[in-house]
């Protein structure tokens, strides 16, 4: 070989070695590691547990490129410092509910969920074609955040209570666990609306400390056994229709993804939607069998004139706080626009089929 020829053949390898280089360079620089909080429990069912479900699916379709290392609320951040910790970029991503953050932003209580709102399957429809999740994303860029829908409880349970509710006047006097819109339409009612972490719930309906609560559906109150704390097991969930549960990106680390992996979370996230609110479904049926046949549970339906009082405090309550603040009259009149369409289209379709059934 002659020494030009060697020479060429070096460089060529030379080359070689280095666009190797590059590319390594390249595909060490495309993976991420990011850090995920919530406001749930370690090992709590549906909600927890779905959070990693979507971790490793993100790692999955990301072929290892996107790894979200999952911390339960209070192993890295209390629970509901979430919202701060994702804000403020200590963390990338986070899940939780949009409701939590109601001091900070109240509108934000529209995009989980308002008493006599609008059901999941509508707040999919809200969220992903009309209008919803534009709203949301506007609501909170000023707090560096994009956000997801991820996860939906149904409709959920009217609560546990320790006395039979037969008129509005039995609302007076009554302290239960309700956060949100709904404790504010009981405490128009003439109730006392109580904040306490999930935790610390049965103990007090036990003690009588309080005397009733709203937690969930009956999957998760089974799984919390009020049923040994409280006689009378009421519906419908009026205060919770249809409750989203949220995922929340900090828009600088959303902005260093690349498209595709954009699109990863992005579909990870409604299958997420999808998986809770399927499993909540196929769990609360079976719960609830076992809580009415198994621990012969009361289960009973508010009255007509309770249901039509408390929707009558609604109105009221919600447009209180449209007139208190700007960003919550603008999701509020977009919501109830939203929601008359859906009436409008349920009153012919699902309602109508029901009625037609029985």
């Amino acid at each position: 070989m002659s020494y030009s020829n060697l020479r060429r053949g070096l460089l060529m390898l030379g080359g070689l070695l280095i666009l190797c280089s590059q590319l390594q360079l390249a595909q060490a620089a495309d993976k991420f590691r990011w850090k995920m909080v919530t406001t749930w429990p370690p090992n709590f069912p549906v909600f927890q547990e779905g959070v990693e479900r979507f971790a490793k699916n993100v790692e999955t379709m990301s072929d290892g490129r996107l790894k979200i290392q999952v911390f339960p609320g209070g192993k890295l951040v209390p629970a509901l410092q979430t919202f701060d910790a994702v804000s403020q970029g200590t963390v990338q991503i986070g899940h939780g509910a949009a409701y939590y953050w109601a001091g900070k932003v109240p509108a934000a209580q529209f995009m989980t969920t308002v008493p006599f709102g609008i059901t999941a399957k509508g707040m999919n429809a809200w969220f992903y074609y009309g209008g919803g999740l534009a709203l949301w994303d506007e609501l909170y860029a000023p707090f560096n955040l994009k956000a997801f829908p991820a996860g939906n409880t149904g409709v959920q349970m009217g609560g546990w209570f320790n006395k039979e509710i037969n008129s509005v006047d039995d609302l007076k006097g009554l302290k239960m666990r309700i956060p949100g819109l709904g404790g504010k339409v009981l405490s128009k009612a003439g109730g006392t609306p109580v904040l306490l972490a999930g935790g610390e719930i049965y103990t007090a309906l036990e003690r009588g400390t309080i005397d009733a609560t709203e937690w969930v559906g009956p999957h998760h109150d089974e799984r919390l056994g009020l049923y040994r704390a409280a006689k009378h097991y009421y519906f419908p969930g009026w205060h919770e229709p249809g409750t989203v549960l949220e995922l929340i990106v900090n828009t600088k680390a959303w902005g260093e993804l690349p498209k595709d992996l954009q699109k990863i979370v992005e579909i990870a996230a409604q299958a997420l939607n999808l998986d809770m609110y399927s499993e909540f479904e196929a769990k609360n049926i079976q719960s609830l069998r076992e809580l009415r046949d198994k621990y012969k549970v009361d289960i009973k339906q508010f009255p007509p004139e309770v249901l039509s009082e408390l929707k009558r405090l609604t109105e009221e309550t919600l447009n209180e706080e449209a007139e208190k603040d700007a960003s919550f009259k603008k999701v509020y009149e977009a919501y109830q626009a939203f929601q008359a369409d859906n009436d409008a289209w349920n009153s012919i379709a699902d309602d109508a089929y029901n009625k037609a059934r029985q």
